[in-house]
């Protein structure tokens, strides 16, 4: 029987004596999907995928990705987890700019123990791919940002991981090139890679994913598949 990719059950997060950011929040995600998770801020989202990605624990509930149970990770054991795991996108690229496109593609499959030659290789086919590997030596600072949110994507995905999240990987660019961010989640998505959209933008989620969650202080509303 094939089993979720994705499997969150009653979890929920508390920060200090304010309310809930999570509450009760359940969340199934198969293999080959595309999901958005929408809210606006404060919703609730973030913490959910903050949950998924290791980064943060629930204080109840649990949280399995690809087999493992993240909710009882230790830090060194999350690190591990995304290394082998997840790929992240984030809104504002995170790309260090001391390093060549190439070098940011390969650093964490160097990280993850990939010898050189493999890493080069697979960030080369990457940025081939993705249509920047003209860009392969240029500086992220030299590239327009629908440009380096691509180099984001090669570098998410150098260690081929089983869920790509992407967290408002549109909110930092102009209309165009979010447009096109999207087509490339879409292009993604349909080669098999299972993708996890954290948006407010409705418009975002309808092009690039096939099912929207929504959140609403903490609470999982309503879950659609179009």
């Amino acid at each position: 029987m094939t089993t979720p990719l994705i499997e969150v059950a009653a979890a929920s997060r508390r920060y200090d004596d304010g309310p809930p950011a999570l509450e009760g929040a359940a969340l199934t995600v198969w293999r080959g999907e595309a999901v958005a998770i929408l809210g606006p801020s404060g919703s609730g989202k973030s913490t959910l995928l903050n949950l998924i990605a290791g980064l943060d624990r629930p204080d109840a509930g649990t949280v399995t990705v690809d087999g493992v149970r993240v909710d009882k990770l230790g830090e060194a054991a999350s690190a591990r987890y995304r290394r082998a795991k997840i790929g992240m996108v984030f809104q504002f690229f995170n790309l260090l700019d001391d390093l060549s496109v190439a070098d940011n593609v390969v650093l964490p499959a160097q990280l993850a123990g990939m010898a050189r030659p493999a890493a080069r290789a697979r960030a080369a086919e990457l940025l081939d791919v993705l249509g920047i590997a003209r860009h392969a030596r240029a500086y992220p600072g030299r590239l327009s940002g629908g440009e380096r949110q691509r180099v984001a994507v090669a570098r998410a995905l150098v260690n081929r991981p089983s869920l790509l999240l992407a967290d408002e990987p549109t909110g930092a660019l102009d209309t165009a090139s979010g447009e096109d961010v999207a087509g490339l989640l879409r292009e993604l998505n349909a080669d098999g890679q299972t993708i996890v959209v954290v948006t407010h933008d409705l418009a975002l989620a309808r092009s690039c994913t096939d099912r929207t969650v929504s959140l609403v202080d903490g609470r999982v509303t309503a879950d659609a598949v179009r």
